[in-house]
């Protein structure tokens, strides 16, 4: 598989391009983003922090920003993660921290994880009722875990 062009401009002298850790048939799936700037997160708080890059996705890719595993596990977690193809300011990484303590994200830090994703748009139709399939209206837990 060709891997996908992204151009990428850095807008801050400290900013990383985005990298995989891993490469090839059994690389990761998503490419870790670093910060810019030294920042605090509170416990309770939402801030975002500057990765001092703006992307040129190609037109039939978007991509997600994802939790790193690392800080996840210290109660630090992204929000708003959605990057359009036409976006072309800075990504940033909004988080919030649902840990007891403050976290402290310094700059180089990896602070979060860049998913390319295939954009697909859908034509929305309105029906009066849907099919119904094995799992019907069971939601979140319904498997018993």
């Amino acid at each position: 598989m060709q891997p996908v062009t992204v151009r990428v401009q850095r807008l801050h002298e400290q900013a990383k391009l985005p990298k995989y850790s891993h490469t090839g048939n059994a690389g990761d799936l998503a490419a870790d983003l670093f910060a810019v700037e030294d920042a605090e997160v509170q416990p309770g708080k939402v801030i975002s922090v500057g990765t001092g890059l703006a992307l040129e996705l190609p037109a039939e890719y978007g991509a997600v920003i994802e939790d790193r595993s690392g800080t996840a596990l210290k109660g630090l977690s992204t929000l708003a993660g959605i990057i359009d193809t036409g976006y072309r300011g800075e990504i940033r990484v909004v988080f919030t921290n649902v840990g007891a303590e403050p976290y402290q994200i310094r700059t180089g830090d990896r602070i979060a994880q860049l998913r390319l994703v295939h954009r697909l748009e859908a034509n929305f139709v309105e029906v009066s009722e849907i099919g119904p399939s094995q799992r019907s209206n069971r939601g979140f837990g319904s498997t018993g875990t």
